[in-house]
């Protein structure tokens, strides 16, 4: 046998490039974002900015919830280095070794340095599902049968819930209850927009409190994978270490951003709650709600005046 040709493989695998979910959400997102942004200057009043900007930030936030349960970036991890490219074989390659970690599942990515090395495109991305044991394991044997290149399968080991290493199940319970705690507050996020669009207002901010309660709650979930038994992947004599990725400082920056937004809602409210339903656009139904309780007050008032009659 040749020692530049492969076994195991019947066709060349292409790696994708972006996930079609992701694209979906920020499509919608931009098309709703538009819309109101044609609408605008059909609003009349002072607060037309505050009321783009409520919008828009609203749509940031749920996108940022929405996007971040399909994303694989909660923690990344990369390594540059020379390794062996294949099983039963003594032939070397100098890639980047990436492991990249969603909710769903995790990626891992075997680049050449350059690209094109043994007559071959070194270019992987392959996906292994957590979100049960049982899959992950199916993943992992389906990787073994169709001959995976060894620094993909020697990474997907030490997450394989037969390896010594407890960093499986630690993901598994994390990430189940992370996505499950994102989803709430994708929930509480959709109540309070349906809140601020009624005159319940100190409902709507207690919803986008919950919202970034849920999602900082999400967070620390995630984070707890840290305390795990640290279990090193070595390549040789350098060693792939991870880091919280940009889906999850994105969603710490949207939980803070909610956190904030319902304080100061909330401080308005308390201090000076016209200004809140005016910010909100509910002068009108504020003075009819007064005009409303001071009918209720006077019908109440003739009726103990009748019922006094009546005695005397």
């Amino acid at each position: 046998m040749q020692t530049a040709v492969f076994p195991f493989y019947t066709l060349w695998r292409t790696p994708f490039l972006f996930d079609t979910t992701i694209v979906e959400i920020i499509i919608i997102c931009l098309v709703t974002a538009t819309t109101f942004i044609i609408i605008l200057p059909g609003i009349r009043g002072k607060f037309r900015t505050f009321w783009l900007v409520r919008v828009l930030t609203s749509l940031f936030i749920g996108a940022v919830i929405l996007a971040v349960n399909f994303t694989n970036d909660w923690q990344v991890g990369t390594v540059n280095t020379t390794t062996v490219y294949k099983s039963f074989s003594n032939t070397m390659v100098n890639a980047s070794i990436g492991m990249w970690i969603g909710l769903r599942g995790v990626n891992i990515t075997l680049a050449g340095n350059p690209v094109h090395q043994l007559n071959e495109t070194i270019n992987y991305n392959e996906r292994f599902s957590w979100e049960s044991r049982i899959q992950y394991d199916i993943d992992y044997h389906e990787g073994l049968e169709r001959g995976l290149p060894s620094p993909i399968l020697y990474v997907a080991e030490k997450l394989n819930s037969r390896s010594p290493c407890t960093l499986h199940q630690q993901y598994c319970i994390s990430t189940y209850y992370s996505s499950a705690i994102m989803w709430a507050a994708f929930c509480f996020w959709i109540l309070s927009n349906v809140l601020f669009c009624m005159p319940f207002l100190v409902y709507g901010i207690c919803m986008l409190f919950a919202t970034a309660v849920c999602i900082i709650v999400s967070l620390t979930s995630f984070a707890t994978v840290k305390q795990a038994p640290e279990c090193n992947i070595h390549f040789g004599s350098t060693v792939l270490h991870t880091r919280f990725g940009l889906s999850f400082w994105m969603s710490f920056a949207t939980g803070l951003l909610c956190l904030i937004i319902s304080i100061i809602l909330l401080t308005i409210h308390m201090r000076r709650p016209s200004l809140l339903r005016r910010l909100f656009n509910f002068k009108e139904t504020e003075e009819l709600c007064n005009k409303t309780d001071k009918e209720d007050n006077s019908v109440t008032e003739d009726d103990k005046i009748d019922t006094v009659s009546q005695m005397l």
